[in-house]
């Protein structure tokens, strides 16, 4: 069945078309809207949240309704997954449909109990921000955190998954941005040599806070968004469905709600529709959140070759991906980044790269 969701969707992809007969292969979902920490590349510093978490039913609803398809969950917003109480719960129905699950924490919460409930959950992947490697460069972005307590967090971690031998797949990614970039080196030789962690990654921040003259100019949209074809679909704590995760952050609108409609209603709303037409003309800058978009947009082929696998082996592939693209093996037009302020293009551009340990 999910095989043949993804053909589907690779055939409206192909055909730029703008009603689907499928559903989106990943769903970013917001199961928490709180969070502990102030961190000023993050989206909830403009767009204020309230301390609500999804219901059982707005959640169950969108398992139930995209189980047969969903093939990846990632189980953040721009709340601290570990404040969901039932995040292990959610994990588990996940599970139960067949649903690979991931998670980003920003470590706060992560003291021998909860590590053992991660090793013993069926998570599949666990994403450990830390975003810097000092004290003052992490501090500053995690604002409400301590360097120190965090750090041992993550390394606690780490050795029970090594001592157990079992576990999800641990990234500790850094974003790179101004106040942290020139410890990147040592932030990959710290953590590369860590017993336990799968990969180290250092991204460039998607959000535009940072850099608020970023985005994509219409030269940018010969190729469509893959967002739109394949997702992920971001669902936020009340049911309210986006696009993607950049569409809210941006200011766009709901096309949606799980709570009140059917997902594949959904996905096949007015707007959406509209946003896939100005895309598949090559307009996609005619679409306000999408012109001051930060993510960089995929060349076709790399779109279709993550349509004939399943969402997990993509995963897994990707920092492949990426590492060859901007390491000059492959051609860099297979990933189009968004264009920057003239001031900034004179800066080391800040690419996302991911790396190994071997």
């Amino acid at each position: 069945m999910r095989a043949w969701n993804r053909a589907k969707l690779l055939w409206a992809y192909l055909r730029r078309r703008e009603t689907m007969n499928a559903l989106p292969v990943e769903f970013i979902v917001e199961t928490t809207a709180k969070c502990n920490l102030y961190c000023p590349m993050c989206p909830r510093e403009t767009f204020k949240q309230p301390k609500e978490d999804m219901t059982d039913e707005i959640f169950e609803r969108l398992v139930r309704e995209s189980g047969h398809s969903a093939e990846h969950m990632m189980l953040i917003g721009l709340g601290e997954p570990f404040l969901d109480k039932k995040i292990f719960d959610r994990i588990e129905y996940c599970e139960r449909h067949n649903v690979h699950t991931l998670l980003s924490t920003n470590g706060t919460f992560l003291d021998e109990v909860t590590c053992a409930k991660i090793l013993d959950s069926t998570l599949a992947h666990i994403t450990l921000s830390f975003d810097g490697s000092t004290k003052e460069s992490f501090e500053y972005y995690r604002k409400g955190a301590k360097f120190e307590r965090v750090r041992d967090n993550f390394l606690r971690l780490a050795r029970m998954k090594k001592e157990r031998g079992k576990g999800p797949e641990i990234v500790v990614q850094m974003v790179r941005m101004e106040g942290n970039a020139h410890e990147v080196d040592d932030f990959r030789q710290f953590w590369g040599a860590v017993p336990g962690v799968d990969q180290v990654r250092v991204k460039e921040d998607e959000t535009n806070l940072m850099r608020p003259d970023a985005g994509h100019a219409g030269d940018d949209w010969k190729h469509p968004c893959h967002y739109l074809w394949r997702g992920p679909m971001y669902v936020k704590w009340n049911g309210d469905v986006y696009p993607c995760c950049q569409s809210y952050m941006l200011e766009g609108k709901p096309v949606g709600n799980i709570g009140l409609q059917d997902l594949a209603e959904v996905w096949n709303s007015d707007e959406i529709r509209r946003m896939r037409r100005a895309h598949a003309l090559g307009k996609g800058n005619e679409v306000d959140v999408c012109a001051k978009c930060c993510t960089t947009i995929p060349h076709p082929v790399l779109v279709a070759g993550s349509l004939l696998l399943h969402g997990a082996t993509v995963r897994r592939l990707l920092p492949v991906v990426e590492r060859l693209v901007y390491f000059a093996k492959l051609p860099k037009r297979l990933l189009t980044p968004p264009k920057r302020m003239a001031a900034e293009e004179k800066k080391e551009p800040l690419v996302q790269i991911e790396t190994r340990r071997s």
